[in-house]
């Protein structure tokens, strides 16, 4: 009798010491997520006409790299689709706590921005994740955002997003201007957002 009671308290203390442990995880894993966006890298080219400026280099924006992934209907859809309109694009996946973390502040500033800057939430399709697991996950938290699908993983590719969740903002020229890799707050979403767009 002795020995059941030290295993039931040896086990409750254990139980309580991972709740503590998770608990302390979340909230350190938040606050020490990066919270600063990276400038997206640009091509430096000397100048053409050979003159007293030919030393001098400037910078040339890189094109966003295009990619294939699919709506919930199973269609096609294409980043180039999108030229024309700021884009923040953003990988994730239901399982991803971090993920989780920063969706409330993409779902408030798509409702604000929404018709201004298009907004691809872009489900890591492969693997952990299925489509059925991703848009049960979306519904039941309520979000309204257009959720892609990138079942081939063409679009991490293209990005080498492997960490989640990945933040590139992206301009209406499609150029690549800003990254984020971690969870980012309303504010640094803010951040970027005005990297590329001006109210």
């Amino acid at each position: 009798m002795k020995q059941k009671k030290t295993v039931l308290i040896l086990l409750l203390v254990f139980v309580l010491l991972l709740g503590a442990a998770y608990l302390l995880y979340t909230r350190l894993s938040s606050s020490m997520a990066p919270n600063q966006l990276s400038a997206q890298g640009t091509q430096e080219q000397g100048s053409a006409d050979g003159g007293a400026d030919a030393g001098a280099k400037e910078p040339e924006p890189v094109p966003a790299p295009d990619f294939t992934v699919y709506d919930g209907d199973g269609n096609e859809v294409h980043l180039s689709d999108y030229v024309g309109k700021p884009v923040v694009m953003n990988f994730w996946a239901s399982w991803c706590g971090p993920c989780q973390l920063e969706m409330p502040d993409f779902q408030a500033k798509y409702e604000e921005l929404g018709e201004e800057i298009q907004f691809l939430m872009i489900n890591m399709t492969s693997g952990r994740e299925t489509l059925e697991t991703a848009q049960e996950f979306i519904a039941e938290q309520g979000y309204t955002f257009p959720v892609l699908y990138d079942t081939a993983s063409d679009a991490a590719i293209a990005y080498g997003a492997y960490s989640l969740p990945t933040t590139y903002f992206i301009d209406a020229e499609g150029h690549a201007v800003a990254q984020a890799t971690g969870a980012i707050d309303g504010e640094t979403l803010q951040i970027g957002i005005d990297m590329i767009y001006e109210a």
